[in-house]
């Protein structure tokens, strides 16, 4: 039994969404789907319908893009009542989300639970030279805006920073109440570091990518693997001998290269054998 990853399959792209319908069966595996799948209730539904028809379990994470309201979308769906509605939408096919009791990994090996988290961003993954309040102006000095600004509604907190702020408490809570002799995986749809950030064409993108209330969760909680997507650079990085695993698929022309969905999987457990991380 393995556990595999991917994000960021945005399906409202037609490579994408062929992709999705190549990929071949694992019914004795799990698959993380790590946010981004796509815009609307449809591209959900299509990858509900897909993947859970051709894994044991499927467990999801929101990205930005599912929280997106679009303005062809009537009635509008709009924050904390759109995310609910994808969450009653995993129900429907068996698929488990942040709001489901953490799932103990049925696979070989110690105890480990899986931790899927929905934890937002608030601005905070900026140089501390920049202060909050100029955070946006920061980025805007780049011709850097993120189209949340427009389209990803907080309802009914009064912005996102609240929102995000609510779900890393609500998370930390049952994080806390886990049994202290288990291991963890970690996933979110954005980095849990800073450090993690790595977007050299579009640095100050940043502020958009994650909370800096997270940094140490991958040893306060003992993680044997963080999973997350959103950067579309996939990678294997490590910190404090925890291995992150970035999974992102990303768009047509950032993935053909690398083989097509099929390749682009991520095995996370059993994952690679362990050894010590290459030197910083």
């Amino acid at each position: 039994m393995k556990l595999y990853a991917i994000s960021d399959l945005h399906l409202r792209h037609k490579e994408n969404h062929e992709a999705l319908a190549a990929l071949a069966p694992r019914p004795d595996d799990w698959l993380i789907v790590g946010g981004d799948v796509g815009e609307t209730l449809a591209d959900m539904e299509l990858m509900l319908r897909t993947l859970t028809a051709r894994f044991r379990q499927v467990v999801w994470v929101p990205g930005n893009h599912e929280l997106w309201t679009m303005p062809s979308e009537q009635p509008p769906l709009k924050g904390e009542a759109r995310y609910l509605r994808m969450v009653d939408l995993c129900h429907r096919y068996g698929a488990l989300t942040p709001e489901d009791p953490y799932p103990r990994w049925p696979g070989e090996g110690p105890h480990r639970v899986v931790v899927p988290m929905f934890l937002g961003y608030d601005y905070t993954f900026r140089p501390d030279t920049v202060p909050a309040d100029k955070a946006l102006e920061w980025a805007w000095e780049d011709d850097i805006m993120c189209t949340d600004e427009v389209l990803l509604h907080p309802e009914p907190y009064p912005t996102r920073q609240a929102w995000c702020h609510a779900r890393v408490e609500r998370t930390r809570a049952r994080l806390e109440r886990l049994p202290e002799g288990c291991s963890t995986i970690l996933i979110n749809h954005y980095p849990l570091r800073y450090e993690h950030v790595r977007l050299p064409r579009i640095p100050r993108f940043s502020i958009w990518c994650g909370t800096r209330l997270t940094e140490d969760w991958h040893t306060r909680y003992r993680a044997e693997v963080v999973v997350t997507g959103h950067l579309h650079m996939p990678a294997t990085l490590w910190r404090d001998g925890v291995r992150f695993e970035e999974v992102s698929l990303g768009y047509p022309m950032q993935w053909r290269h690398r083989g097509g969905l099929e390749r682009c999987l991520r095995e996370v457990l059993p994952g690679p054998e362990k050894s010590a991380p290459p030197p910083r």
